[in-house]
């Protein structure tokens, strides 16, 4: 049995994939918009050229958008997802609004999927905020992780923004999530 498009990933994302605005949640000149940014890297410590991610959120009230139209890019409304691809040096970057906490006493993040060549299927990770030591020690999943390997799940703080690259192997090998649910569905 081929392989066939459903079972491999890329990279032919700019087939269909790319829309006007995909990475900008909201416009950069929002005034509350947050630059999020990183970079995707190999097993090599390479930047990978060629991959996507995609961006689930909380508002930054934390509640959980559940309407149609994700796709909607007009200025004004925010539907909690985008996507953005990396450029030659491996970098993304998305403008968004920082998301609230989904529960109180736990900690905001985004939740990330990556597509890359050489993957079979997208993998999934979150980025949580950072600063926040007691919500992010009150994280279920978070405080599940290897206290020594939980830094690849936090997004660093910087000058009008927040930076979470993704290693997809090797030293410092972000965290990556399976949801059984899923993958019973694509069973």
């Amino acid at each position: 049995m081929s392989a066939v498009p459903g079972q491999t990933v890329g990279p032919f994302f700019h087939l269909g994939l790319a829309f006007d605005g995909m990475n900008e949640l909201v416009p950069p000149s929002h005034p509350k918009a947050v630059r999020l940014h990183g970079h995707v890297y190999d097993g090599a410590g390479n930047p990978v050229p060629d991959a996507v991610l995609e961006i689930w959120q909380a508002d930054p009230q934390g509640h959980i958008l559940r309407r149609p139209g994700s796709l909607r890019r007009d200025g004004w409304t925010f539907t909690g997802w985008g996507r953005a691809a990396t450029d030659p040096d491996g970098h993304y970057q998305f403008a968004t609004l920082e998301p609230g906490a989904p529960e109180t006493g736990k900690a905001p993040f985004f939740a990330v999927t990556v597509f890359a060549r050489g993957l079979l299927d997208r993998l999934f990770t979150r980025a949580y905020l950072p600063g926040d030591a007691e919500a992010l020690a009150a994280d279920t999943l978070l405080s599940a992780v290897d206290p020594a390997r939980r830094s690849t799940l936090i997004a660093t703080r910087e000058a009008g923004g927040l930076v979470f690259d993704v290693h997809l192997q090797g030293e410092g090998e972000t965290i990556f999530l399976t949801y059984p649910r899923l993958a019973d569905a694509w069973a």
